[in-house]
């Protein structure tokens, strides 16, 4: 929030359930219930293991594409089909 400043979120792009299924971070949608602690309009760039997406100044469409392109390339195919048109 400082002038000039940036903000970073980093995290890894899957997460382990306790039966051991992969599942991504990058989802669709937040489950019902679920705890939101930054809001979107706080992020400016989302990091995974695979890239970065900046998702400043982009439209909620494209803030879905970029976060698509950082996700596990087992989950991609996936979000896409997920995506609203």
């Amino acid at each position: 929030m400082s002038k000039g400043g940036k903000s970073f979120l980093a995290l890894p792009s899957t997460w382990k359930t306790r039966d051991g299924e992969t599942r991504s971070r990058i989802v669709v949608q937040a489950e019902p219930g679920s705890a939101v602690t930054t809001p979107r309009a706080d992020v400016q760039y989302v990091v995974t293991e695979y890239g970065v997406a900046d998702l400043k100044y982009k439209s909620t469409v494209e803030r879905a594409r970029a976060l698509i392109a950082i996700a596990h390339p087992d989950f991609r195919r996936e979000l896409e089909r997920q995506m609203p048109l």
